[in-house]
């Protein structure tokens, strides 16, 4: 099964996430299809980049949105 999940990167202490679409049989941190955006929660407020229309065109295809990122996606304005 596809899954639009986060990817974590960044130092110790201090993550960053990229917004990937990834066949759910990888690890979080292997391989994966698509980037598709990124968050930064060690800003204030937070930072959400992502690209609404590849995360519809995704959707459309069938991938799942895991529930941190479908949280995201709400924040973010473009799920509903």
């Amino acid at each position: 099964m596809v899954k639009i999940r986060l990817k974590r990167a960044g130092a110790k202490k201090a993550p960053f996430y990229k917004v990937v679409v990834a066949d759910s049989r990888y690890p979080r941190d292997g391989r994966f299809i698509e980037e598709i955006g990124t968050y930064n929660p060690m800003t204030d407020p937070s930072e959400i980049n992502i690209k609404a229309d590849r995360v519809e065109e995704w959707i459309k295809k069938g991938a799942q949105p895991t529930d941190t990122v479908k949280s995201l996606l709400k924040r973010a304005g473009i799920a509903k």
